[in-house]
């Protein structure tokens, strides 16, 4: 991969895919470890050499998977970027424990909770780890904490997290560095674009990761007014490039000056064709805008 291909934060250093795979469904696709490593790298070779993981993923299941596919090619490992994400105690049978679902950002689960990911995944680190949710009890010192402690040991790289204000946001990168902020955007999803969040980006020079960019896939099975106009303007503008709605929709979250990092998350190596063929869209405003209006249902003022 040419180092244009790379979203980095600074030469050198913090670095990702520009398109981000998505392993939320891996469980659900019920395929044995070597047909998880024929994907894996399907994606690799397409230049989606990272992959978004959280803990609680499959019901505490997808990286265990993950990992033992990679078992299998171990020097794979050295082609991606392992990015996963802690802080939620769900109410599953594989955690008795947990009476109901809740937040937990406490140091010693997130310390735990990595070195989890670690031992799952076979790996010595993380390239980034991120808090999953704001926790309304998050002591901003006691998280820094931890994440200095897994930085000093090696165990992980980088830090962000996801669904975060942006004075959530800022509160815990008054502590520690932080890299990015996951969030949720697509044209039946614009709250980011109003509400502060994405100009917060631009400032912060920080890159956002973008979870849901296809709506998880209402965007093309939905029959919700809103998604029927959006994807009637999509398949429009689609056949202009002489590209497939979903690229289109890909490129509307590129086309963002704050620079979007999509996570894109489909077995199907076509659909990450699509998504990576985007990177080669550039919409203009009047395109981008036609998106957006399909979406608000109403022309700007």
């Amino acid at each position: 991969m040419t180092e244009s291909m790379h979203a980095s934060a600074s030469p050198g250093q913090y670095a990702l895919s520009p398109i981000v795979a998505g392993v939320w469904r891996l469980a659900d696709w019920t395929w044995s470890a070597a047909e998880r490593l024929t994907w894996i790298e399907g994606c690799l070779d397409l230049g989606v050499t990272s992959f978004d993981h959280a803990d609680i993923y499959g019901g505490y299941r997808v990286e265990e998977l993950f990992g033992e596919a990679l078992a299998l090619s171990p020097s794979v490992r050295e082609r991606m970027q392992l990015v996963s994400k802690c802080g939620i105690r769900l109410r599953h049978p594989a955690r008795p424990a947990h009476r109901i679902k809740h937040y937990d950002s406490s140091a010693l689960h997130i310390i735990a909770s990595a070195e989890e990911s670690l031992r799952l995944l076979g790996t010595d680190y993380l390239d980034v780890l991120l808090l999953h949710r704001p926790d309304p009890l998050m002591d901003a010192d006691e998280v820094a904490r931890a994440f200095d402690e897994l930085r000093a040991s090696g165990k992980v790289r980088y830090f962000g997290v996801s669904n975060f204000t942006p004075a959530q946001f800022d509160l815990l990168q008054s502590r520690t560095p932080l890299v990015t902020n996951q969030i949720e955007l697509h044209p039946l999803h614009r709250a980011p674009l109003t509400d502060g969040t994405l100009d917060h980006c631009q400032r912060r020079r920080i890159r956002p990761m973008i979870w849901s960019p296809l709506a998880g896939g209402k965007l093309f099975t939905s029959e919700d007014v809103a998604a029927r106009r959006v994807r009637g303007m999509l398949q429009q503008i689609a056949a202009t490039h002489g590209v497939s709605a979903a690229t289109i929709a890909f490129a509307w979250l590129l086309r963002h000056p704050s620079r979007p990092i999509p996570v894109a998350g489909s077995g199907r190596l076509e659909a990450m064709r699509e998504a990576v063929a985007a990177l080669s869209v550039r919409l203009d405003a009047q395109e981008w805008t036609e998106i957006n209006t399909a979406g608000t249902g109403m022309d700007v003022a």
